[in-house]
């Protein structure tokens, strides 16, 4: 009986969204309630907080289609400013053992970062942002390591504050070290929060530098002697069940590899970016060819994405850093670099990123 009744129900939805074409059935719903939604994934804001001067902390309470997250995943959030709706990834920073189905997002106010201007400016209880399912490889192993060394640098704490939090809810009993780089402790979005985890849990070692203010406990940037400091069994053979995740600005994920690299660990760190790669100097030259908009312009050297809106048009997109794939599309011709990882790529008809892929020399691409 019960299965009969799940049958007429989803034909009688597939018929009012028959009715409702061209538009989803969610366009006229939100109309009337912006959380009342059959398929889409809405979140409205319960709580504000700013934990410091170019940040915002929001609590999110998503519809019945919220599926959860594991520690370190993104999720797509979408904001609607001056009737146009932009999308951008964050992470969650709560548990993802908690059970109130809340979600925490922390997000810091970029110079020129449309979206993180307005919520920093304008979120308030009661806002109604539109939402992904979570999702990302930046997570922990089923089986939890017995040292863990987590690394952040500025908004990049957001995913390894999640890590840790879920880590001491699940009670994981093995060493964690959490090593935050931040321009100086005003800065620390979490800083009452890792301070209390630190003093409850014994197995926690909260260890803070402040790269222009001094005073932390450690001095300057990660280089081999804070690796050495905090965490000797990184490098050390005979620790075989050790792990490392970094999430931080483009200067700290680089100096981490690089000793990574040195000590041959390399291996042992997972990562994720935050900030937009860059594009390295020296490859422009030749045409950009977008061939559905039939517009052409000279190769900046720029990412593919950036291109397309300097030459005005407008290709979707989400997080702009290579993690979401919202702006996939179809390279025809030509060579790309991956700017994340340098790689490039000479092969046709192939789909891509164009936040992370800029052209080298005449590429000719699909949008």
């Amino acid at each position: 009986m019960a299965s009969n009744s799940k049958t007429l129900a989803r034909r009688g939805l597939a018929l009012i969204e028959a009715m409702a074409a061209p538009h989803q059935i969610d366009r006229y719903l939100e109309l009337v309630n912006p959380m009342a939604t059959v398929r889409d994934i809405r979140a409205q804001v319960v709580s504000v907080d700013h934990p410091t001067a170019d940040s915002v902390t929001l609590t999110l309470r998503p519809t019945r289609q919220w599926r959860g997250f594991s520690a370190g995943q993104f999720v797509q959030v979408g904001v609607v400013i001056d009737g146009v709706r932009h999308t951008r990834c964050y992470s969650p920073a709560g548990s993802a053992s908690s059970r109130d189905g809340l979600i925490e997002l922390t997000v810091k106010a970029h110079p020129g970062g449309l979206v993180s201007q307005y919520l920093n400016a304008h979120a308030e209880p009661g806002l109604v942002v539109s939402l992904s399912q979570a999702d990302g490889v930046f997570m922990l192993p089923n089986t939890k390591p017995s040292h863990i060394l987590l690394i952040s640098g500025g908004s990049g704490i957001t995913p390894v504050m999640s890590m840790l939090r879920t880590l001491v809810d699940d009670g994981h009993t093995g060493e964690i070290v959490f090593l935050h780089y931040v321009n100086t402790k005003k800065d620390v979005s979490y800083l009452d929060a890792l301070t209390a985890i630190a003093e409850q849990y014994r197995n926690v070692e909260l260890v803070l530098v402040y790269t222009e203010s001094g005073g932390g406990d450690l001095d300057g940037f990660f280089d081999n002697t804070h690796l050495s400091a905090v965490a000797p069994w990184i490098a050390d053979p005979e620790t075989a069940d050790a792990q490392a995740y970094l999430c931080g600005p483009p200067g700290l994920m680089h100096g981490v590899r690089e000793v990574f690299r040195e000590f041959e660990v390399e291996h042992l760190l997972h990562t994720e970016e935050f900030a937009p790669a860059a594009a390295e100097p020296g490859e422009a030259g030749g045409e950009v060819l977008f061939t559905k908009s039939g517009v052409a312009a000279e190769n900046s050297g720029e990412t593919l994405l950036e291109q397309a809106e300097a030459a005005g048009l407008s290709p979707e997109y989400g997080c702009r850093m290579g993690i979401c794939f919202s702006c996939t599309s179809v390279k025809k011709l030509g060579r790309t670099r991956n700017v994340r990882t340098g790689e490039t790529d000479d092969e046709p008809d192939k789909k891509i990123q164009l936040c992370v892929s800029a052209p080298v020399g005449d590429v000719t691409v699909e949008i």
